[in-house]
């Protein structure tokens, strides 16, 4: 399994009768990917049910069934390119062994992007700075994570760095809340280098594990605020060396091309390491997974697949394409 930053946070079941009924790793996937599955793999049973040889035809059938997927043209093309080498040479027998091909080239795209970020000196808090547009789940992400950190018996400080809306310091803290983590907040309206500045210095003195920093819901048109965020970074630099250790853009898989499009700009402008895809069970274009790693290199840390509060999951690869056919 892919190791995130944060390890695998649930990993620490609280009681072993309570995890023996909790649904594996795989088995939510699965689950959260139905809609993808059902858009995906069966459109190929569909394809090739008839018994007709699998050749370049059949293929050109399965490219629409891709890119509504939400894979992309380009990521499309690259899969697509390989497997008509293979039905030339009369290589593909059946719907199975399309499907095995399938998930080796989507495995192949998800094995080049990095697995890790960079990694906090002995002693030094963990920073992560987390970015997004309003709406895609951001300040709720943070609060799942700090769940997942806290199960894992991980120390956890917030830090309300969005301080252009006043909603958004209530949200954190209502999650600080939630979770029994302290949020380090100011005014709204305040300078959020400030506050990011008293929340590392806090971490530090108290030998926090984890500091995860909640940003403005930024678009990527506003270079003012893209400015801001890099204050932030060279703050957190100042304060924790490497830091921040991890930025993680909180993506809405319901968006798909145009999320990817959105992801391309904050890489640009922030320097993200890595994506949280947020509301991955509502939608039939969970396929964006493979165009993120294709066309931006970057991983995909972890996924959201609900609403309730340990409904993050850090991504699986092959638990993930497992899930597209299983």
């Amino acid at each position: 399994m892919i190791q995130t930053l944060f390890g695998n946070p649930f990993g620490k079941p609280e009681a072993d009768k309570e995890e023996e009924k909790k649904p594996g790793l795989f088995d939510r996937m699965k689950q959260a990917v139905t809609r993808t599955r059902e858009n995906l793999s069966e459109r190929i049973e569909e394809i090739v049910s008839i018994g007709k040889e699998i050749d370049r035809d059949t293929l050109d059938e399965l490219e629409a069934s891709l890119i509504s997927a939400d894979l992309g043209v380009n990521t499309t093309h690259k899969i697509l390119e390989s497997l008509r080498d293979r039905a030339d040479r009369k290589q593909i027998k059946d719907s199975d062994e399309l499907k095995r091909l399938l998930k080796e080239e989507l495995l192949a795209i998800l094995a080049q992007t990095p697995a890790k970020a960079a990694k906090a000196l002995d002693g030094e808090p963990e920073v992560v700075l987390v970015v997004g547009v309003n709406g895609t789940g951001k300040t709720t992400t943070i609060g799942k994570l700090a769940n997942a950190l806290r199960a894992d018996g991980k120390s956890v400080l917030l830090c309300a760095a969005d301080t252009f809306r006043a909603a958004a310091i209530e949200q954190l803290e209502v999650w600080g809340s939630r979770t029994g983590v302290e949020v380090i907040k100011t005014k709204p309206g305040g300078d959020p280098s400030a506050v990011l500045f008293d929340a590392l210095s806090a971490a530090k003195a108290r030998k926090t594990d984890y500091v995860i920093v909640d940003t403005a819901g930024r678009l990527h048109t506003k270079t003012s605020l893209m400015s801001e965020l890099d204050k932030m970074r060279r703050t957190a630099q100042r304060i924790s060396p490497g830091a921040p250790h991890e930025t993680l853009l909180v993506m809405d898989a319901t968006t798909g091309q145009n999320g990817l499009q959105q992801a391309r700009q904050f890489t640009q402008a922030a320097g993200v390491t890595g994506i949280v895809l947020t509301k991955l069970d509502g939608t039939a274009k969970g396929g964006v997974v493979i165009a993120i790693s294709q066309e931006l290199g970057l991983p995909v840390r972890y996924v959201g697949v609900g609403e309730q509060i340990g409904d993050l999951l850090p991504f699986d690869a092959q638990a993930f394409v497992d899930g597209l056919f299983e």
